[in-house]
C-alpha cells in the first residue's frame, strides 16, 4: 500500500513538472508574438549583432514574399532588398474587401506623409474570389484607388501562409532590422500604428545615422462607422461559403439552377432569392429574366460584391420605399443603401438577368 502511495506521489509530481514546463513555454511563445514596440527603447546596443540578437529575443523576423503573381507600381523585388534600408509596412488587402477598402485614406496619408523618410508600405493582395485573381482587375482598382504604394499579388495565398495570415486587412509593421515590430488586425487602431511607424523610422534614422527628424503628427480620419451599431454579419451567398444563410427552403442546390421563390416573412440576417439562380461555388447568379433578393438587416449601409457580364440595372427598396440604382458589370463592390442611422431594416433588390451576387457588407 505505502508502495503504491509512493508511486502515485512520483506521477503526481512528474505531471506537475511537466506542466510548469508547458506554462513556461506558453508565457514565452506569447512573449515573443505579442511583444509591443516600445519595448525597443530596452535595446541600446551600439552593436549591429548585439541589437539583432537582443531583438531576435523579442520580435518574430519578417518572412520573404514567396513565389509573387505580379507587381504593381514597381518592378518585381524581394523583401529582403529593402531590409537595413526602410521600414516596411505590409497590409493584406483584397479589392472587394469594405474593411479594406476603409483602411486606405490611413494608408495614402502615411505613404505621403513618410515614404521620403525611409517608410515602404507593400500591399500584399491576397484575393477572397476568384476575379480578384486577375492582374487586370487588381490593377484597376488600384488606380480607382488611387494606390501609388506598391502592391504584390499574392493569388495562391503563399505569403499570406507564411505569415499565418487569416484576416482582411492586416499589418504588419517591419523595422529596419527585419524583426515584425507591430501587428494589427482589421480596421481601427490608427493611431498606435502610426506612432509604431513613428518610432521605427526614428530608430531608423538613428541606426543609419541620419540627422532628420520625424513629424509626431497623427493623421486624423472622418470615418463615421460604430461597429457596435452593425449587428449584422457578413452574408455569403457561394456554396463554398456556406453559413446557413439562405432563407429559402431547399437551400443550396451546388452547380445546379434552383427555382426560388419569397416566403410571406424574413428572418432576420438571412437571404432570400426569387427567381431562377445558378448556385455557383462563390456566388449566386440570375438566369431567369429578372429576379429579386430579400434581406432583413440591422445597420446602417448596405454593400453588395457583385458583378455581370453586361450592364444590368440593380434597383433597391428599402422597408418598401424606391431607395437607388445602381449600374453593375464590374466585379467589385457597390453601395447599395446609405442610411443616417443604424437600424433594422427590410431589403429588396430587383435585378436582371445575368446579374451575379457574392456577398452583402455592412457599415
Amino acid at each position: 500500500m505505502e508502495k503504491q502511495k509512493l508511486k502515485n506521489k512520483k506521477i503526481i509530481s512528474i505531471l506537475v513538472v511537466i506542466a510548469i514546463v508547458l506554462i513556461i513555454v506558453i508565457l514565452q511563445f506569447s512573449k515573443v508574438s505579442f511583444i509591443k514596440l516600445e519595448n525597443s527603447s530596452k535595446i541600446n546596443s551600439n552593436s549591429v549583432s548585439e541589437r539583432v540578437l537582443e531583438k531576435s529575443k523579442l520580435y518574430p523576423a519578417a518572412k520573404e514574399l514567396v513565389h509573387p503573381d505580379g507587381f504593381i507600381n514597381i518592378n518585381p523585388f524581394n523583401l529582403s532588398d529593402y531590409i537595413g534600408k526602410k521600414v516596411i509596412l505590409l497590409d493584406f488587402w483584397t479589392y472587394s474587401c469594405i474593411n479594406c477598402q476603409r483602411t486606405f485614406p490611413y494608408l495614402e496619408s502615411w505613404n505621403e506623409k513618410y515614404s521620403d523618410k525611409g517608410l515602404l508600405i507593400i500591399g500584399i493582395h491576397t484575393p477572397e474570389f476568384n476575379f480578384e485573381k486577375e492582374y487586370n482587375n487588381v490593377q484597376k482598382a488600384t488606380e480607382e484607388f488611387g494606390i501609388k504604394y506598391p502592391v504584390v499579388l499574392d493569388n495562391n495565398y503563399l505569403t499570406w501562409q507564411a505569415y499565418g495570415n487569416q484576416y482582411w486587412p492586416r499589418e504588419y509593421l517591419i523595422d529596419i532590422d527585419g524583426f515584425i515590430v507591430h501587428d494589427h488586425i482589421g480596421e481601427g487602431g490608427y493611431a498606435e500604428t502610426e506612432t509604431a511607424i513613428q518610432d521605427a523610422l526614428k530608430e531608423r534614422l538613428e541606426v543609419l545615422g541620419m540627422n532628420e527628424t520625424i513629424n509626431s503628427g497623427l493623421t486624423q480620419g472622418n470615418s463615421t462607422i460604430q461597429f457596435s451599431g452593425i449587428k449584422t454579419p457578413e452574408i455569403y451567398f457561394g456554396y463554398k461559403f456556406s453559413r446557413g444563410q439562405l432563407g429559402n427552403r431547399g437551400g443550396w442546390k451546388p452547380e445546379q439552377v434552383g427555382e426560388y421563390s419569397l416566403p410571406e416573412k424574413l428572418k432576420e440576417d438571412k437571404f432570400y432569392l426569387s427567381g431562377s439562380w445558378k448556385n455557383n461555388l462563390d456566388s449566386m447568379e440570375l438566369v431567369s429574366d429578372t429576379g429579386e433578393v430579400d434581406l432583413k438587416y440591422f445597420s446602417k449601409d448596405v454593400n453588395i460584391v457583385a458583378g455581370a457580364n453586361s450592364l444590368v440595372q440593380v434597383t433597391s427598396y428599402l422597408d418598401g420605399e424606391k431607395r437607388k440604382e445602381v449600374e453593375v458589370k464590374d466585379q467589385k463592390l457597390y453601395n447599395v443603401i446609405s442610411e443616417g442611422d443604424y437600424n433594422s431594416h427590410t431589403l429588396k433588390l430587383k435585378v436582371e438577368k445575368g446579374f451575379k451576387i457574392y456577398t452583402f457588407t455592412f457599415g
